[in-house]
This record gives C-alpha cells, sequence and structure tokens, in this order.
C-alpha cells in the first residue's frame, strides 16, 4: 500500500492532488507545526495581469509557532468576502465558474474558526470534482509521537503501508536510510504541470503553472480529471 501526507493547504495545487491520486491512502498533516510564510493559508491565483495570493488570516497566540491543528482564523476582517470577489472577478471569464459558484458562495459565507477545517472543506470538494477516490486521514486520529522521519516510519506501520510517496522536497530532509530499516519502500514524486487552456492566456507562452488547482477546474470542467492524468482531452 502506497500511503502519502501533507499538511492541509489553503486551494492547494495541482502538484498536491496528484501525490494523492497515486496513493493509496492519504493523512494530512494536522500536528505538525503551522509555517508562516508558506500555502497553509494562503495561494496564488491567476490575474490579468498575471497573478495574486489570496490569503487567509490567521490569529497569532504570542506564544511561538501553533500546531496546524490548532490555527484559529482571524475573522476580524471581512477576508471571506474579498476572496470570494476575488476568484469572481479573476474567474468570471472562464468557462465552468459559474458551475462552482454556490460551492465557493457557501465556503465564503459560513464562519470558519479553524484554518484546518476550510482547507479540509475545499480541499474535499476539489477531489470529488477530480474524482479522486484515495481515502483521506488525519493525523490526530492515527496519534503519532514521533518526529521527522520517525513520523513518516510511525503513519506508514500504523496504516500497513509498505510504500511512502515522498514530494521532492523530501529528498532535502528525510533520513532516508531508516525506510529501508522499517522495511518501507521510499519513492518520490514524479509531477510534470500539465498546461491546460486558461483564462487570459491567448497562447502556450502565457500560461502560468502552478496556481491553485481551482484554476485548472473553472477553466476545464470535467476535462479536469483527464487534464491531470495527462490524458489526451
Amino acid at each position: 500500500m502506497i500511503l502519502s501526507v501533507h499538511q492541509p493547504q489553503y486551494l492547494p495545487w495541482l502538484g498536491f492532488f496528484d501525490k494523492i491520486r497515486q496513493s493509496d491512502c492519504f493523512v494530512y498533516l494536522d500536528q505538525v507545526q503551522y509555517k508562516e510564510r508558506e500555502y497553509q493559508n494562503r495561494n496564488r491565483v491567476r490575474t490579468k495581469e498575471g497573478w495574486m495570493w489570496l490569503t487567509v488570516p490567521v490569529k497569532s497566540t504570542g506564544l511561538g509557532r501553533q500546531c496546524i491543528r490548532s490555527v484559529e482564523v482571524d475573522n476580524s476582517s471581512d477576508w471571506a468576502k474579498k476572496h470570494l470577489a476575488s476568484l469572481e472577478k479573476c474567474y468570471n471569464r472562464a468557462p465552468f465558474f459559474k458551475e462552482h459558484y454556490q460551492f465557493l458562495e457557501e465556503v465564503y459565507t459560513t464562519r470558519w474558526e479553524k484554518l484546518v477545517d476550510l482547507n479540509i472543506k475545499i480541499t474535499g470538494y476539489l477531489l470529488e470534482q477530480f474524482k479522486i477516490t484515495t481515502p483521506v486521514k488525519m493525523e490526530s486520529s492515527v496519534g503519532t509521537t514521533s518526529l521527522s522521519t520517525g513520523r513518516i516510519i510511525e503513519l506508514c506501520l500504523a496504516l500497513k503501508a509498505d510504500t511512502y510517496l515522498s514530494g521532492t522536497g523530501g529528498k532535502d530532509y528525510l533520513e532516508e536510510e531508516k525506510f529501508s530499516q522499517a522495511g518501507i519502500r521510499l519513492e518520490y514524486q514524479q509531477f510534470a504541470h500539465p498546461r491546460y487552456q486558461q483564462v487570459y492566456a491567448a497562447t502556450q507562452d502565457e500560461f502560468m503553472p502552478n496556481m491553485a488547482a481551482v484554476d485548472l477546474l473553472f477553466n476545464e470542467g470535467e476535462r479536469s480529471q483527464s487534464i491531470l492524468l495527462h490524458r489526451k482531452v
């Protein structure tokens, strides 16, 4: 069984979904430390001028780093209304945007207290739209006690996975020998970003990769799954 893991992200990019698609089980790392200025509370969307960040404001406890599952959304500003308006402005010309507006409206009119709940709600919808049926679990439901590479191995053993699929960034910090010692195969994701019809991109040279995955969904609709699989459509 192939296992993959990742921190919950806000409006994740396509590589996030490609890793889940290749796995037999996926675990949200909700017990690791929250990192500022990464993708746990923000991501990029395509604009007429290029791209922009959509960032969910979060509360600071003033007590140092927080566990991801504890991070609270800062609702003192009307960030959700602004995000919905920004998505509509950026994608109202995209062919399939209107098909998903009802979901967006539901998300951005809900008052979210925990960032992790917002992220999982959006990711779950995108998994359904991309027809990815990989079972997902929360790290907190498994109950890990180890750190770093040991955490991953503990998850593999607890979930009876014989293969761990890591993102390419794992090459910088994973202790590879520990996987072989535990009898677990370590593989690295090989993701080639697909190109597709993208609003504001009149030619392929103007295509911008690495946007939030909604960029693909709003532009290509039901063809998104095949494009993610690099099939001809």
